[in-house]
């Protein structure tokens, strides 16, 4: 059984085609759709003008504000061009006459360009939210209007109001702060490509029934509960492999983060299982390798993206949330999601471990039943 499953995972390696599909394109999809929708750590703001005193307040209450990255910048068109470059998230463009108008009680326009994105409408609120804040004082001066600019600032500024007091209190564990674009693209693809790789590798087992291999391990004493148990274990050691390139990958290029460990390797193991008896069933009843490749494609994009591996899952309507968890895809992004988000452990990873396996058991064997057929046909 083992040498069975070792030889299916050296025609996986030896095989050169498999570079790209295997190892280089997932990690550059993760890149490409982490760089897309926000990059990783704090989105990054760039700032223009900013000199007098009132406009160095604002910059600096942006920069304290603790979410977000300041970045100075020249001018109105380097901060555009490094926003249509993806570099910045988005920009702040504070008037050169910014001080002088307050002060003269003159509206201020404050333009802030962006992306169509949800991390620059993100910060967009986080922005407004702290301009309003700085600007109360001069806003409440402009109401008053009686007496000079800075006087009427400082008077307001030592004003205390009576209100209602707004108490915060945290119950349950503690949540994670910030789960980055990096590590929802890289959930995404890896379920993504470990069933796809696993569908498109069911082209090697029909190989193996094509060229007489099976038939020539038939014919050694070797038990068929053997052969088919060494033929599983090759497919989800292919799928184990793609996972953990993917993973590793990830983790080393773009710092992505996986929750805890046993969580994330229990989830890993189970989505592989999934995959694994998918991949012995398509074997099975695909009659060539052309059309298994075809079948892969299509099962494997079609199924990742009902499942929310294309598109998240939180922008499912109700109706089609039911759907997608009729894919194994759906419960393992579920899955991952607690880890990331809820700071799950793999205890509170059960209800998808289990629904996973249930998908693995009914496709391994219905696999297992379909190739002893097909290879003693």
């Amino acid at each position: 059984m083992i040498a069975i499953a070792w030889i299916n995972l050296i025609r996986l390696v030896r095989d050169r085609t498999n570079i790209f599909p295997v190892v280089i394109f997932p990690i550059v999809l993760i890149l490409v759709f982490g760089i897309s929708f926000g990059g990783t750590g704090r989105p990054r703001l760039g700032v223009t003008g900013g000199d007098g005193p009132l406009a160095a307040e604002l910059v600096a209450a942006l920069a304290g504000s603790g979410e977000l990255e300041l970045v100075r910048v020249a001018d109105e068109a380097e901060a555009r061009d490094a926003v249509e470059r993806g570099s910045l998230t988005a920009a702040l463009l504070i008037p050169a006459g910014y001080d002088r108008a307050l002060a003269a009680y003159t509206p201020v326009e404050l333009p802030y360009v962006a992306r169509n994105e949800p991390s620059a409408l993100q910060l967009g609120a986080a922005v407004r939210s702290v301009v309003s804040r700085v600007t109360m004082a001069a806003r409440a001066a402009a109401y008053v209007r009686e007496g000079s600019f800075p006087d009427l600032v400082a008077r307001i500024g030592r004003i205390s109001v009576p209100g209602v007091t707004v108490e915060s209190v945290m119950t349950g564990p503690a949540r994670p702060v910030q789960v980055s674009s990096f590590d929802i693209a890289a959930t995404s693809q890896l379920l993504l490509f470990v069933f796809l790789t696993s569908l498109t590798g069911a082209s090697s087992l029909i190989e193996t029934r094509l060229l007489g291999v099976s038939r020539r391990m038939y014919a050694s004493p070797v038990s068929s509960r053997a052969i088919l148990l060494g033929e599983a274990a090759g497919r989800v050691g292919m799928a184990l492999t793609q996972g953990l390139v993917i993973m590793l990958g990830s983790g080393l290029l773009f710092g992505v983060r996986w929750g805890d460990p046993i969580g994330a390797g229990a989830l890993l193991l189970a989505f592989s299982l999934v995959g694994g008896g998918a991949a012995m069933l398509l074997g099975a009843v695909a009659r060539t390798a052309q059309q298994a490749v075809s079948v892969g494609l299509l099962a494997g994009l079609g199924l990742a993206a009902i499942g929310g591996a294309m598109v998240p899952l939180d922008l499912f309507t109700g109706p089609m949330r039911q759907i997608a968890h009729l894919t194994p895809h759906a419960w393992a992004l579920d899955g991952f999601a607690e880890l990331l988000r809820g700071n799950g452990t793999v205890a509170d990873v059960v209800p998808q471990l289990g629904v996973l396996a249930l998908f693995a058991a009914a496709l391994l064997a219905l696999g297992s039943w379909r190739l002893r057929a097909a290879l003693t046909r």
